[in-house]
């Protein structure tokens, strides 16, 4: 049958906050994705490769190991010969300088001691004065040579030939043709005729030397695409281990360009923006009244974020095994507070991108989306502690006995199983199991109400209840019997049980503050009312709605509960009073306002399930006798009207459901209200009459 129409919240503005949520938490996941993740295979000489078989994905060469290629270098260092510019001027210079100065100063000593100094002069500038030997000091070989240009010609010349300016000088000084002039020499400051005449080229040397370098090999061979590098099962030997090396050296220099980190960060956004975006059309498509409450978009997308960034994190800092997070726990919250099928989608959306993250992501998605089924499975309803333990304990055991499986399948050695892998999908069930409080934090901080939470709500000890039942006896009966009735029309049509029956012991605790004007609290026949007009009374009995509410404001009471003590009478009218004054004046006119109450009308399935089980029971109390027809004319009478007045017009309940509340509700009253059979008394002579 059709739905009864129902108004809706999705505006352009909630329209532009999914928008933007959806693209807010694609920018968050793949922020925080690894980059680093494209090669994080554990390798180890003489140790088994533990993964699936690893081909090239691209031509590559297979590079030296650094200690080759630094002995290479250092070998041909060795004979490296630096560049050193001469210069022809310098010597000419310097020796006419000596000359004069000889003659100036020392020309008593002859013709032959100046001949002599200014040989031994042009000796040393013939074999070269060096302005540094830093770059000849390099090596310790006596073969050292270096490279003397003279305008364009390059002769190579011994190390050991050239001198600085101190070497020459005490070369002079030992030479033997001077020796008998020894104290002469100390006269003469030959450090002002000793000047550089070899410049040491920089630029040039530094060119050839990184010439040289790079014409040495740094490759030993080359894999083609798609050659296999290294079976599952084989022992890593050190020439696979330098071909695994040089794989992951290229991988690594290919994604240090912009343009290769530029399209690998497009594609996960791409990746992670088709996910999401599927994820929220399937909202919108088959739980609407999930996407259009911010609360429930909000905590799906909270899970998502959290969980893909965990993943991220553990995984991009290398820490532990991605099998102890507890990815269990994403369907749970969600089927707690929701349903099963949006618990296995979020699940999926969830695994689906943290395993583009991963080096396995068949074997993770196998273990993953099979624990989250069992996990949804398994808790249809969390109504005690206790079932959230048998949850953790199968989904852990139904993890590893997966993990197992995939083992099997790929392998065929069970020497090669890794234990750490159960270890932690151990501590992920422990995980689960202590997820409790994480399961509160949720549900105080988007609104939520868990079953176990309307359990505790539930207790007849709770004080406000207590008190009801001490101030207001008739109206917590009353409230009983709602919450009996409202729970199996929950059952019968779809709605939540322990919302609707919590929900009715609460609902009329606003009477407690005038309980003696309600009828079910009177006895002795004395009615408070007799003294009151009509619009006082109406009034007072209206006040309930709103005094529950500021007594729900006091103890704390979830909003649903509050919801539910709002919309039990919608927006209907005291009717009693209001055709009691209708009736005494119908030449007068009347504010309607005066009778009716706050609302709002009921938005949700299970408050129209409670504005009918509390008419109805509420009504049942004043019929003349307890028959089928009876019954079945009283519910029919007063469900109709509420559907004639409209008070289900924006609740989500089709006409389908109200005739199944309908059944429900005449075979519960001829249940309750049956008529007992009269026992026979016994007679003076002991026979039965």
């Amino acid at each position: 049958m059709e739905k009864i129409e129902f108004k809706t919240d999705i505006t352009w503005r909630s329209v532009a906050l999914r928008v933007a949520l959806v693209l807010g938490t694609v920018a968050i996941i793949v922020w925080f994705m690894p980059r680093d993740n494209k090669f994080n295979f554990k390798m180890e000489v003489d140790k088994v490769w533990l993964y699936n078989d690893l081909n090239a994905q691209f031509d590559f060469p297979v590079y030296k190991t650094d200690s080759l290629v630094q002995a290479e270098r250092d070998e041909v260092l060795n004979d490296f010969a630096p560049y050193y510019v001469y210069r022809n001027d310098v010597a000419a210079r310097q020796e006419k300088q000596l000359t004069n100065h000889l003659n100036k100063n020392f020309h008593g000593f002859g013709r032959h001691f100046q001949q002599v100094m200014i040989n031994s002069l042009h000796a040393v500038y013939a074999m070269g004065i060096v302005d540094t030997k830093e770059p000849l000091n390099h090596s310790s070989d006596s073969s050292q040579m270096l490279r003397r240009i003279d305008d364009k010609d390059v002769t190579m010349v011994s190390a050991l030939q050239v001198m600085t300016p101190r070497e020459a000088y005490e070369r002079i000084l030992q030479a033997s043709e001077l020796g008998v002039y020894r104290d002469i020499l100390k006269e003469i400051d030959l450090n002002n005729f000793l000047e550089p005449n070899l410049t040491y080229d920089e630029d040039r040397t530094e060119s050839a030397r990184l010439d040289l370098l790079n014409s040495i090999p740094l490759a030993i061979g080359v894999v083609q695409s798609g050659q296999k590098i290294v079976s599952q099962g084989e022992v890593v030997t050190e020439q696979t281990y330098q071909i695994l090396a040089s794989y992951k050296k290229e991988i690594d220099r290919r994604y240090e360009t912009d343009s290769a980190f530029n399209l690998m960060v497009i594609g996960e956004a791409l990746y992670v923006l088709l996910l999401i975006t599927l994820f929220i059309i399937y909202l919108s498509l088959y739980r609407k009244e999930f996407f259009e409450k911010m609360r429930y978009v909000g905590m799906l997308f909270s899970l998502v974020i959290i969980a893909t960034l965990m993943a991220s994190l553990l995984v991009g800092h290398s820490l532990l095994h991605v099998y102890i997070l507890p990815f269990a726990i994403v369907p749970i919250f969600v089927r707690v507070f929701m349903d099963s099928r949006t618990a296995i989608v979020t699940l999926l959306t969830v695994v689906l991108i943290c395993a583009s993250i991963l080096q396995k992501p068949l074997e993770f998605i196998a273990v993953e989306m099979v624990a989250g089924l069992v996990a949804v499975y398994s808790l249809r309803e969390l109504s005690s502690r206790s079932q959230l333990f048998w949850t953790a304990i199968l989904t852990t055991m139904v993890a590893m006995f997966t993990n197992l499986a995939v083992f099997m399948i790929r392998h065929n050695d069970f020497t090669q199983i890794d234990d750490n892998e159960y270890v932690y999908l151990a501590i992920c069930g422990i995980i689960i199991f202590c997820s409790y409080p994480m399961l509160y934090l949720f549900e105080k901080f988007f609104g939520f109400i868990s079953d176990i939470t309307l359990i505790e709500l539930s207790d007849m000890n709770k004080d406000l209840l207590r008190r009801m039942s001490e101030v207001a006896p008739g109206t917590f009966q009353h409230s009983i019997q709602v919450g009996n009735l409202a729970a199996e029309i929950a059952r019968k049509i779809g709605g939540n049980p322990q919302l609707v029956r919590t929900g009715a012991l609460y609902h009329d605790i606003g009477k407690m503050q005038n309980s003696i004007y309600f009828t079910e609290n009177q006895s002795g026949g004395i009615n408070p009312h007799d003294g009151l007009t009509y619009i006082e009374s109406a009034q007072i009995i209206i006040s309930h709605v709103t005094e529950g509410l500021k007594l729900a404001d006091k103890y704390g009471l979830p909003v649903q509960i509050r919801d539910l003590i709002a919309t039990h009478h919608g927006q209907g009218k005291a009717k009693y009073f209001y055709i009691k004054y209708k009736n005494e004046f119908p030449d007068q006119p009347v504010d309607d306002l005066l009778f009716t109450y706050p609302g709002p009308n009921p938005f949700t399935k299970e408050q129209a399930i409670l504005m009918m089980a509390d008419a109805v029971e509420a009504a049942s109390r004043s019929l003349p006798d307890y028959t089928e027809q009876s019954i079945r004319q009283l519910v029919h009478k007063l469900i109709d009207t509420m559907v004639e007045d409209g008070f289900f017009h924006e609740c989500p309940i089709t006409f389908r459901d109200i005739e199944y509340a309908k059944t429900v509700l005449i075979e519960k009253l001829k249940t309750i209200y049956h008529t007992r059979i009269s026992y026979p008394e016994m007679n003076s002579a002991g026979s039965v009459n």
